[in-house]
């Protein structure tokens, strides 16, 4: 933290790092979620039909959930080599490396033939890309939340965290917002050429994104424990290694506390659109209406719950935020199926303000905590990654098959929401007991 006896130009210097890795770490996640929320949007609109066509309504929904699941096994492998990387070699290489496999990914997606052109090729081709897309996104918000962490000053771990956090709900707007315009075309024009353009604006991001990184600095902690490290070479352990030997409970306890976070942000941002188009039967503007205004509303609240996290403790607005998703699961279904727009728009509102900001706004400083800075980077991946192939991806396909298995009814996705932050408050609660790093 700097004082009043540092030199002036030392404080702008700090102040001027921190921007810097805020605006890396955040244009890169909102890439990462703008190409992820895009394509959960998409599966439950337009990826069914153009690559599913011979399948019923129901089983095609269900089979472009599928493939936006197979993205979550290339995390976990992706989270390991890149997180190493950047453990080993830099937190600047392993990011620049996260968004160029992203947004080659989802440019291709935008330049794919569909089923109608080269049959049973097209989605065999939309798997593989979304395999090399989950690879480079395995390490992408951990790597931004641990670049933030190692440059925020004490004492504002949490709220700076908190931003990049916060911009994942920023590409969740952007590419709800991209599919509300389109959505007002034909559906001729819609499913013929227009479904191209917001995956092919995800190359605009990329490069913006790309110069930033490549004028990163390295974080003065990484350089400082690097330097600790050459010091004991004859020591220095492969970071996953190390990681699994020296904090094998950290990394259980961190995975678990993902639970509720992800199972709540997969029904708010790709679930529930399918939800109200396909299962209640509403407009397709009311379902992009509602997600867009309810990301605005997360935006928001997430550095205001990052604040609070750093004036009470991360852990404390964690479990919050956890105990409020789960005590508002049935009332959230119990709104949406009312049909009405106002209300659809309020119950996600609330779950992305509340629960999401919560969750999300404590989550960087809880987690970049668990770990030391010399396996920081893989110990946040690979406990976000790991629930994430478990949980984050699957989620839009239990909750639709949970639908359909029980006609219609919401019931079995409000007791899996449940169930999800249950998880997460127990983890919060039994770990918070153990030291942390700092």
């Amino acid at each position: 933290m700097t004082t009043l006896s540092e030199p002036i130009a030392t404080q702008n210097a700090n102040q001027a790092n921190i921007r810097k890795a805020v605006t890396a770490a955040t244009v890169g996640t909102v890439i990462e979620w703008y190409d992820y929320a895009l394509y959960g949007a998409a599966s439950g609109l337009i990826i069914n039909r153009l690559f599913f066509p011979n399948l019923s309504p129901t089983v095609g929904v269900l089979a472009a959930f599928a493939t936006f699941a197979v993205g979550y096994l290339a995390r976990p492998i992706g989270g390991i080599v890149i997180s190493h990387i950047g453990d080993r070699f830099g937190r600047k290489p392993a990011l620049i490396l996260t968004i160029a496999l992203m947004g080659l990914a989802t440019v291709l997606m935008g330049l794919l033939p569909t089923y109608a052109s080269i049959g049973i090729v097209a989605p065999a081709l939309l798997v593989l890309l979304r395999l090399i897309q989950g690879f480079g996104a395995g390490a992408e918000l951990a790597g931004a939340i641990v670049l933030v962490a190692e440059y925020a000053p004490p004492g504002r771990r949490a709220f700076y965290t908190s931003l990049p956090n916060a911009a994942t709900l920023v590409g969740i707007m952007l590419a709800t917002l991209s599919f509300l315009v389109i959505s007002t075309l034909p559906e001729d024009v819609l499913l013929g050429w227009a479904w191209r353009i917001p995956f092919l604006l995800s190359g605009v991001l990329f490069f913006i994104a790309l110069y930033i990184r490549r004028h990163l600095d390295e974080t003065p902690e990484y350089v400082e424990a690097m330097a600790k490290a050459e010091a004991r070479r004859h020591e220095q352990k492969v970071p996953l290694a190390e990681l699994f030997r020296q904090s094998p409970k950290e990394v259980l306890f961190g995975f678990l506390s993902v639970t509720g976070h992800n199972a709540n942000v997969y029904i708010l941002s790709a679930f529930s659109l399918s939800y109200m188009t396909n299962t209640l039967g509403m407009p397709r503007t009311d379902g992009l209406i509602a997600g867009t205004i309810g990301a605005v509303v997360g935006i928001v609240g997430t550095p205001v719950m990052g604040s609070l996290a750093d004036r009470i403790g991360s852990a404390k607005v964690y479990a919050g935020g956890a105990l409020f998703i789960l005590l508002f699961a049935y009332p959230l279904f119990l709104m949406l199926d009312s049909r009405s727009l106002p209300l659809a728009t309020l119950a996600i509102s609330l779950g992305y303000g509340i629960g999401f900001g919560a969750m999300a706004g404590a989550q960087g400083a809880f987690l970049a905590n668990l770990f030391p800075t010399r396996y920081r980077f893989t110990g946040l991946a690979i406990s976000r990654e790991l629930n994430g192939v478990l949980v984050a991806g699957p989620t839009p396909l239990i909750a639709a098959s949970l639908v359909a298995y029980a006609d219609g009814s919401p019931v079995g996705v409000a007791a899996y929401l449940m169930g999800c932050c249950a998880l997460t408050i127990l983890a919060v609660i039994v770990i918070t007991n153990r030291s942390v790093h700092t």
